[in-house]
């Protein structure tokens, strides 16, 4: 059996059966902070990429698809969010998409990890795109639980962009039921939130987005699912997004478009009406997954799959 062609190879483990490999041409950090191990390189197939813990967080070629599917539906849904927490996004994107929307006069990120940070900083300009320096951006490098926890401001969007709650890791508590809980309390009136949900496809959605549907919906009386195709993670991607208001499900095409130029300044690439229609439009074996799911996560019922 022939082997790789020769040169170096970053190989992810996508399932315990199956690895994706790209060829490695430049790498920028490869360490370990005192979180998580890093790799910040550049892939022939995908461009500039972030690596945390052997799995790929975004890449320069794909990553819009991820982050304006991450951020503008609920953004868009919500009557006209001003203030906006982001938990984690380390590479910039996500506060970039947010920064988009004109009604926006105040985000605050929490990262934990400031290497990362600064190394998206330094090596993701395309990433970024100067978004950290944006004045509305508050940058805060501490557990997010923790700041949440000690700090009584409302927001309007709350947006979650950690890695997976797949082991019993420090992004797991972000994943449970007395998280969302604490979320809906730290919401304004028509408040809102999306999770990061992790892969859809077939031989993955059991992983872990059931179970964050799940956990999402005995928190909040609105729940919308979707998913968007992400090359570099080798699936569908999916989000799950809880509401104390408007359910982005049920907005028409027309009507996304409509907003879309009145709110949002700059290009989009993914995102628009009829994107939104087919990413809130998961296929029956997600929508039945969730119905018949019965895991919640808990601060004492965590995920653990591998």
């Amino acid at each position: 059996m022939q082997g790789p062609p020769p040169g170096d190879w970053h190989y992810e483990l996508i399932t315990p059966d199956l690895y994706q490999a790209e060829r490695i041409r430049q790498t920028y950090y490869s360490g370990r902070t005192p979180f998580q191990d890093v790799v910040v390189m550049e892939g022939a197939a995908f461009g500039r990429s972030l690596v945390l813990d052997g799995k790929t967080q975004s890449t320069e070629v794909d990553e819009f698809a991820y982050h304006e599917g991450l951020v503008h539906p609920s953004m868009i849904a919500h009557d006209g969010p001003r203030s906006v927490f982001v938990a984690g996004g380390g590479e910039g994107a996500t506060i970039r998409e947010v920064l988009k929307h004109n009604t926006v006069d105040r985000v605050v990120m929490v990262d934990i990890d400031r290497k990362v940070v600064e190394l998206c900083r330094e090596h993701l300009p395309n990433h970024h795109r100067n978004s950290f320096d944006d004045f509305r951006v508050e940058l805060i490098h501490d557990d997010c639980l923790s700041y949440l926890e000690s700090n009584a401001e409302r927001f309007d969007v709350f947006i979650i962009d950690v890695p997976d709650p797949l082991e019993a890791g420090p992004a797991y508590l972000l994943y449970t039921q007395e998280f969302y809980s604490l979320l809906r309390e730290r919401m304004n009136p028509h408040g809102m939130m999306v999770a990061q949900s992790g892969p859809t496809g077939p031989s993955f959605y059991e992983q872990c987005f059931s179970a964050v549907a799940n956990t999402v919906s005995s928190v909040f009386p609105v729940v919308a699912l979707s998913e968007t195709f992400v090359p570099s993670f080798g699936s569908t991607w999916g989000f799950v997004i809880g509401s104390l208001g408007p359910d982005p499900a049920e907005l028409t095409v027309e009507e996304v478009d409509r907003r879309l130029p009145e709110r949002v300044v700059g290009e989009l690439r993914y995102f628009d009406g009829t994107t939104l229609k087919g990413m809130v439009s998961v296929p029956k074996y997600l929508r039945t997954s969730v119905a018949g799911e019965q895991r919640i996560i808990t601060r004492d019922n965590p995920l653990f799959v591998v």
